[in-house]
């Protein structure tokens, strides 16, 4: 998760000094310190007053004693794990109420995974034989923090976008799916709910049409979206002076496939892909198939050597994984033995949105000096009196193109399998309207 969730979470419940209380229970432990690191999250988002909340005695959770510091908080945020070890702790107890009594005086809930789960009426993957079960007996009722819903999670990274559509939803018409990848977010107010962050989120069984040949809805960063009436209230690219029609325009005609991203401020505009056929899971087509990054790499790598080298792993390539790929999210980003990368578009715009954030790579900065250049492997020049930040497939410009204007927080990337495409002078006309 970026700062971009729990800066907001934080700010919903009361600010860095209001109680925030952490309930890492669904992890499976029998005991969680005072101190525990899962909290450091949301205390270098800015809390500074987080307290952990656990038992696995459900006669425990039924006191007033051990439910009392629910009354002074602001937020609750449910960490991720297994979810019926939520329900085997907390549910029916004085805990439970405690957490209703949050959220109705105003403050927030919140969670992670196993804690995004918990707080629908419909409990998704609560079986203890494992999380690839999607309805359990026994345990299908969650907290119900969001009344008539249910909640899956890990959908893109874990390719689990057909579940919802083949077992719940035809057998509970009922209810309203919704899910999120990593690294998103539903801000819930009342009925209406905000999307927020570096992915993707989606509905089943909502009133307005479905994404072309796929069973859900699919939603992203900016777009705001009715609950009770099931339907999208605004799309981020309302008002945008980049529309899809625009995009489609500058690709109609380009042979083989192509997949571009705009976003600008937080809010995704266009995700859009062309001549990808379709996923039999159902998977986004900007995120599958990956395509051979070429020189769009090179500020990648540059940050890889700086963190490679701020960790004392002074051989290239380093893992990719550890050094850039964990701490933006990276799912499906490949670096073979001799550091040639490959992508899509969805992964390098968390990459994107990652540089912006000083505590992105905190813990493998921490003590390097001097600090990290995210500068380095882009090449830089003006448009309209704004520095701009690019990066090509080829020295020409053809192929791929990953270009920032940081201070409008506006990115555009296009990647391709074409040695024709001219990738760089569709960014050019792209960002000449972000900035009109």
């Amino acid at each position: 998760m970026g700062p971009e969730i729990l800066t907001k979470f934080i700010e919903l419940a009361g600010g860095p000094d209001a109680l925030i209380i952490d309930v890492p229970t669904a992890g499976g432990d029998s005991v969680y310190p005072a101190n525990w690191r899962g909290m450091n999250a949301l205390k270098a988002a800015g809390a500074r007053n987080v307290r952990v909340l656990h038992t696995v005695d459900k006669k425990v959770a039924d006191s007033d004693q051990f439910a009392e510091p629910l009354a002074k908080a602001g937020g609750v945020w449910f960490e991720g794990g297994r979810q019926w070890h939520l329900v085997d702790s907390y549910a029916g107890t004085k805990t439970e109420r405690g957490f209703h009594d949050v959220l109705a005086r105003g403050g927030v809930v919140g969670g992670s995974s196993a804690g995004a789960s918990i707080l629908s009426t419909y409990m998704l993957r609560g079986a203890r034989s494992g999380n690839e079960v999607i309805m359990a007996p026994g345990y299908e009722e969650g907290f119900g923090f969001l009344r008539g819903v249910a909640i899956d999670q890990h959908v893109v990274a874990r390719e689990r976008l057909r579940d919802l559509a083949d077992s719940l939803m035809p057998r509970r018409p009922d209810l309203l799916g919704i899910s999120e990848d990593e690294g998103t977010a539903w801000v819930v107010r009342g009925d209406t709910a905000d999307i927020i962050g570096r992915n993707k989120a989606f509905v089943y069984g909502g009133r307005d049409a479905t994404d072309s040949r796929k069973p859900f809805l699919t939603l992203y960063p900016g777009d705001r979206y009715d609950l009770a009436a099931r339907r999208v209230i605004r799309r981020a690219w309302d008002g945008s002076p980049v529309s899809r029609a625009f995009v489609d325009s500058l690709f109609a005609g380009v042979g083989g496939k192509a997949t571009v991203l705009v976003a600008q401020g937080g809010k995704v505009f266009v995700d859009q892909a062309y001549g990808i056929p379709d996923h039999p899971k159902y998977m986004p087509a900007t995120t599958v198939p990956n395509f051979a990054l070429g020189g769009v790499a090179a500020p990648i790598e540059a940050l890889v050597r700086q963190l490679a080298l701020a960790n004392d792993k002074l051989a290239y390539p380093a893992r990719l994984t550890r050094y850039v790929g964990t701490p933006v999210g990276w799912h499906k980003t490949i670096a073979d033995s001799s550091g040639a990368m490959s992508s899509n578009v969805d992964e390098l715009y968390r990459l994107a949105l990652g540089v912006e954030s000083v505590r992105t790579f905190r813990s493998d900065t921490a003590s390097v000096n001097p600090p990290l250049d995210y500068s380095l492997g882009w090449s830089a020049d003006q448009m309209r009196g704004l520095t701009r930040l690019s990066a090509f497939g080829t020295s020409d410009g053809k192929r791929n193109a990953f270009m920032r204007i940081p201070d409008r927080r506006a990115t555009i990337i296009i990647l391709s399998d074409s040695d024709n495409l001219d990738a760089k002078g569709i960014a050019d006309r792209i960002a000449q309207r972000l900035l009109q």
